[in-house]
């Protein structure tokens, strides 16, 4: 995850480049139930309004719950499917929380009327993430519900209203770039402190509508919209989180804003992002981001559900995630990652980390080669 507003304030204010942080554990989403209420088209779960089965019980969760705080996992995202379908989600929700986790809801929040929220807001969820492919009609087509969007939005509302932190979801494609502009606007409308944008990444049903990623000139515009976006709240002094993931090309992408944007000051900054940039490192897949699904596989991220490292039915996640037998896992973990083609010559490698592996695996074969998803150009990778 790239935090574009963190930057953009370092820019504003820079600050003293410091020790670099190591989590202590890894960031585990966890997608507790496979069953939905929609049909998304960029799913990657594959998830239909069926109940699946072979998913984690209760107590099983609980088994987990122990074994994560025992290694010092912070934080937990309770996802699906749509997780509120799950009988037990609060009650794993509220046992997350009195354990200490930092726990989050990802939603697609067109389950959370007035009730459900008193729930949410009862837990105390440090955030509530909720999906918007777009305004109105494009929403609607993406999530093959129509009038999704109203009740996705008014899930958001009402959770705003109970004091809950709120985010946005959005992932990128040729057919909802041209709402991009307009759901920024509804963001600052509505008060909405968080916006995280995805890039398309090939997985589940992602993987199937390859064809519809967008362009990289496309993505390239898109990114320029969101620091324009991200600067002017920061010159404005207003708190918004702007956030993207599944490309961290992102983190290269804005040095060269930075020159575009601030011509006469580029020469002092680049040289300052570029370390804080590096300091962060770029992708954490099977690093400080792991995934667990509905049956208890765990894998690298949640765009690897066709690779599975291992069942918390039959090791604990702790043991399954510092077993480095697993070749992708463990090349996944080594520092600088052995990547191949145009990442292997890229000047600021260190920055993205090889970006996510998950595209060229599953264009090539082979989780190391380029990474056909980054949008710079050859001459801005040789910089």
């Amino acid at each position: 995850m790239f935090r574009i507003s963190h930057y953009m304030q370092e820019i504003a204010a820079p600050t003293p480049l410091g020790l670099a942080r190591k989590p202590p554990g890894p960031v585990v989403i966890w997608n507790l139930i496979r069953r939905c209420n929609l049909t998304c088209k960029h799913c990657y779960s594959i998830s239909a309004d069926k109940d699946f089965a072979g998913e984690l019980s209760t107590e099983e969760v609980f088994r987990v719950l122990d074994d994560l705080k025992g290694f010092k996992v912070p934080a937990l995202i309770l996802s699906g499917g749509e997780p509120l379908l799950r009988p037990d989600i609060f009650e794993i929700a509220r046992r997350a929380k009195s354990m200490g986790f930092y726990t989050a809801l990802s939603s697609n929040g067109t389950l959370i009327d007035a009730a459900q929220c008193a729930k949410i807001a009862e837990i105390g969820f440090d955030y509530v993430g909720v999906s918007l492919d777009g305004l109105g009609a494009t929403h609607d087509k993406f999530r093959r519900l129509k009038g999704a969007f109203d009740l996705s939005l008014a899930g958001i509302r009402l959770c705003q209203e109970a004091g809950l932190k709120v985010g946005v979801r959005f992932t990128l494609t040729q057919d909802n770039f041209h709402d991009l502009p307009g759901l920024l606007q509804l963001v600052e409308a509505e008060g909405i402190p968080r916006f995280y944008f995805s890039h398309l990444n090939y997985a589940g049903r992602g993987n199937k509508n390859r064809k519809d990623d967008a362009q990289h000139q496309m993505t390239r515009q898109a990114m320029d919209l969101l620091f324009d976006a991200c600067w002017q709240h920061q010159q404005k002094g207003l708190l918004r989180d702007y956030t993207t993931g599944n490309n961290d090309a992102d983190g290269v992408y804005l040095l060269h804003w930075v020159r575009s944007r601030f011509p006469d000051q580029a020469a002092e900054m680049v040289p300052r992002l570029r370390a804080k940039l590096q300091q962060w490192g770029g992708n954490s897949s099977g690093v400080n981001v792991a995934n667990i699904d509905n049956l208890g596989n765990v894998h690298p991220d949640t765009m690897w559900w066709h690779h599975n490292l291992g069942n918390v039915r039959e090791r604990p996640f702790s043991t399954i995630w510092q077993d480095l037998s697993d070749p992708l896992l463990a090349g996944l973990k080594a520092t600088p990652r052995k990547v191949e083609g145009r990442c292997a010559t890229c000047v600021d490698r260190a920055i993205c980390g090889g970006n996510t592996r998950v595209r060229a695996q599953q264009t090539t074969g082979n989780p190391w080669a380029e990474d056909p998803g980054c949008y710079l150009t050859d001459e801005e990778i040789a910089a």
